[in-house]
């Protein structure tokens, strides 16, 4: 905002100075009625990613978490805002601190959301990244990114996309495959099939958001098989456990 407007916009009424606490060039809104899923069970607010042991905030959060600890394949399906991702990642950090896995194997399928956005500049990387970054966030919400580009350039962690998970072995991982629902049948057997030794693996989606075909995605029915297997925990979140903006729970009600 230049000096000019910003003394036009003064003049005229439009615009508050104590808005701008002191810097010219930016602007403070008051934000009314802040929310926060910690606030609203009546506890003080605050940021989990300062937290080092990240804590449920509903029944079924609390089930998913005692999945991954007591079980190396987990299937966790359930509607956006339920903390799937951010949980398994936070896991993955977890444990990796904690000595129990060497490294962290993160996954997702570059499908986009319906919308055809034609051919990306850059190289592979450069390609991949819009369809990886919100892993990228997750991890940046446990780790400092510092951090996080570090372990990545020694391999420590590594985000990949599905395409690129045929014949691995991932032995001493903790391996993420996120947005399962845009997985094929096939692809899921793959992925699946790529847990090695001391490895833990966890598959998060919502069998409702899939941007595939409604008969192409896996999801469903191989969590549906997987199931009735004992050493394999599915667990399944319900919109109780959407710990997002409290519309996001009244949306998906309705839409």
């Amino acid at each position: 905002m230049t000096k000019r407007v910003l003394k036009r916009q003064m003049r005229e009424g439009a615009l508050d100075l104590s808005e701008f606490d002191g810097n010219p060039r930016i602007r403070r809104l008051p934000v009314e009625r802040p929310w926060s899923p910690v606030a609203r069970q009546g506890d003080e607010a605050r940021d989990q990613s300062f937290v080092k042991t990240v804590r449920p905030l509903s029944d079924g959060q609390r089930a998913m978490m005692e999945a991954i600890d007591a079980y190396n394949l987990v299937l966790a399906l359930g509607p956006a805002g339920t903390g799937k991702t951010y949980l398994a990642i936070a896991k993955a950090v977890e444990a990796l601190e904690a000595g129990k896995v060497g490294r962290i194997v993160l996954s997702r399928p570059a499908v986009d959301a319906g919308e055809s956005i034609g051919f990306l500049p850059g190289d592979m990387e450069d390609k991949l990244a819009p369809y990886l970054r919100p892993l990228y966030d997750a991890l940046s919400d446990r780790l400092t990114m510092k951090r996080v580009r570090a372990m990545m350039a020694e391999g420590v962690i590594e985000i990949a996309p599905v395409g690129f998970m045929r014949g691995r072995t991932l032995n001493n991982a903790f391996v993420v495959i996120d947005e399962a629902q845009n997985c094929t049948y096939v692809q899921l057997k793959m992925l699946l099939t790529r847990l090695g030794w001391h490895s833990t693996m966890v598959v998060t989606g919502d069998p409702a958001q899939s941007d595939l075909l409604p008969e192409l995605s896996g999801l469903a029915p191989v969590a549906e098989r997987l199931q009735a297997v004992g050493n394999i925990s599915v667990v399944r979140l319900a919109d109780r456990d959407i710990v997002r903006h409290p519309l996001v729970a009244e949306m998906l009600g309705v839409l």
